[in-house]
């Protein structure tokens, strides 16, 4: 099992490396940009703003959801579908940094996911 909150090597993220910008694209295309990141330990995870692809929704994806970072291209390569990402729970801006039962049911949700090979 991965620690979904963690970077993992193959990322190829660097700390310190500032990932608002940058594009994010789902296995099966783009999905939006990173509005905001952190890299603290056991809570890593990038918040993707979708634009007009869902509506203006943001959406939060634990960094071990993230595949591969490609410095020079600027993109996030997410090991996610458009519709898990789509399906996930709803962004909460007030509770993504401080409440441990909000990154619980984020978690959940994403692994899941990959308990079923979605």
């Amino acid at each position: 099992m991965i620690d979904l909150w963690s970077f993992t090597e193959q990322t190829g993220y660097a700390p310190g490396t500032d990932l608002v910008g940058f594009d994010v694209e789902a296995t099966d295309g783009k999905i939006g940009s990173v509005d905001e990141e952190t890299s603290e330990v056991g809570a890593a995870h990038i918040v993707v703003d979708t634009g007009f692809w869902i509506f203006g929704k943001h959406v939060l994806l634990p960094a071990g959801t993230i595949h591969r970072i490609d410095l020079q291209e600027r993109k996030i390569h997410a090991a996610k579908t458009k519709e898990e990402i789509r399906n996930a729970p709803e962004y909460d801006k007030d509770k993504h940094r401080d409440d441990a039962a909000y990154r619980v049911e984020i978690g959940q949700y994403y692994e899941d996911n990959n308990e079923r090979g979605v």
